[in-house]
């Protein structure tokens, strides 16, 4: 069977998955719920409607339903760029000499050059059918910003972005695809919202975080009518969507016999992590099949592995709910390293309690190091990564290097998320060797943590 296994595995159109898995209906222990900052109460779908579209709220509060109906609209809109492949990395497995087996899905064949057109054209469709005007959101790295812009274009929605102010200035060109599809673009922190004013008072010269964006495309939401917030990432809703790359991932698997040992995913706030590891993750829970899960994320913002699993707020203007996760505390601001997709504070309260019950194993990688791998891939793989992705790259290279030592015959498979073309600033600065690696103290994190919110 393994000489009859392409380099590329393409489903065909009809076996695109007709709903999304909720893998928080197989979890014994559910996230913890969103709470209300103001009376520490579980978020209602009332109030959380008054942010996020009505649907999408309640895709959010449904911890039980497994499998949600994709609606028809949006399975059209996948069909532009879906199935993606399932990739056997047999050039990459040739150059490690390595007895094990790698497969990676690649989410970079569309022209946002990520996984997040997911989760973007769903929430877009729910916004439109709402009767909205418009939605506003943040974007670190930009990808979640260019697939949402995608989007609205489709659906003819405004489209507001806050971008963060050092992915703003290091990736002129994303932001320049954003507003070809009609986004307005806004560095983070601005001056254009009162939360942006305070965070700009408080952090001078501050190079911003996506903790900063989240909280001022908050209040552009909620200050105008017709207008309600989308995020990237972190959500239940996001991971949901995000599923489809699982889904079909598992199906290419189940077709050829293909039973991953290990799946590895970059974690930042979530999405492609869980959107890779749900549908097996499932498995796991039901006791169908075993599986090793790794969550990499930076050194420079290391949220599961040297967090504190405790509720705090989404952002760092404190405007949001606050939410149960692995967090670095939301004032905490990371370093400007060059995966800004994973320059977030927190981590899903999905894959937070699935860490907690140690379900998912993480380990935390530098940033020189990534690249390392990352132009290790695009030379051998002949596919240029994303900074973010390059982590997950990073790891399933370290792993596969071990089966190479041990002899034993693995099978590995990661998520590479998306292309790595407008991320050039990044590896100029590391082919030029200027590129450092910043890790955190253990007293800045201290210091963060030492402001959670008190429940009493």
């Amino acid at each position: 069977m393994e000489n009859k296994i392409p380099y590329k595995i393409y489903l065909d159109e009809s076996e695109l998955p007709k709903a999304w898995y909720n893998v928080r209906a197989d979890m014994k222990t559910k996230p913890a719920p969103l709470l209300n900052p103001g009376t520490g109460k579980p978020m209602t779908l009332e109030e959380l409607s008054v942010v996020f579209c009505e649907e999408l709220a309640k895709q959010e509060l449904d911890n039980d339903t497994a499998l949600i109906p994709i609606p028809e609209e949006i399975l059209s809109f996948y069909k532009m760029y879906r199935p993606s492949p399932l990739v056997r990395a047999y050039f990459l497995e040739k150059a490690l000499g390595t007895p094990a087996k790698i497969y990676y899905k690649f989410e970079g064949n569309n022209t946002s050059g990520s996984h997040k057109l997911n989760s973007a054209i769903a929430q877009a469709y729910y916004a439109k059918k709402q009767g909205l005007k418009g939605v506003t959101t943040e974007t670190g790295a930009g990808q979640w910003g260019t697939a949402l812009s995608m989007a609205c274009a489709y659906f003819d929605l405004d489209c507001k972005v806050y971008m963060v102010k050092v992915s703003y200035e290091q990736k002129p060109f994303r932001r320049e695809v954003m507003r070809t599809y009609g986004a307005s673009v806004t560095p983070s922190p601005s001056d254009t919202t009162k939360v942006g004013r305070e965070i700009l008072e408080k952090f001078p010269g501050t190079t911003g975080s996506l903790g900063c964006a989240i909280s001022e495309a908050v209040e552009a939401a909620v200050s105008q009518e017709g207008y309600r917030y989308v995020l990237g990432s972190v959500l239940s809703q996001v991971l949901l969507h995000q599923s489809v790359i699982g889904l079909e991932t598992m199906a290419a698997c189940d077709k050829y016999g293909i039973k991953p040992d290990v799946i590895i995913g970059c974690a930042g706030g979530g999405s492609n992590l869980g959107g890779l590891i749900s549908p097996f993750m499932g498995r796991k829970l039901r006791g169908e099949a075993d599986y090793k899960f790794i969550a990499v994320e930076p050194a420079s913002c290391p949220s599961l592995t040297r967090g504190k699993y405790a509720y705090d707020f989404c952002d760092t203007g404190m405007v949001c709910p606050l939410a149960k996760m692995y967090t670095l505390g939301s004032g905490f601001i990371p370093s400007p390293n060059h995966a800004g997709g994973l320059r977030y504070h927190g981590m899903s309260s999905v894959l937070s309690e699935l860490y907690d019950e140690g379900l998912i194993e993480a380990r935390s990688v530098e940033q020189t190091s990534v690249f390392e791998a990352a132009q290790y891939f695009a030379r051998v793989e002949g596919t240029l990564p994303a900074p973010e992705s390059s982590h997950a790259i990073r790891a399933a290279m370290d792993e596969a290097i071990r089966c190479k030592e041990t002899g034993e015959e693995k099978t590995i498979l990661f998520g590479l998320t998306g292309t790595g073309y407008f991320d050039m600033v990044a590896y100029q600065k590391f082919n030029d060797g200027e590129m450092s690696d910043y890790i955190p103290s253990d007293e800045e994190i201290a210091k963060s943590l030492a402001n959670l919110p008190n429940l009493g």
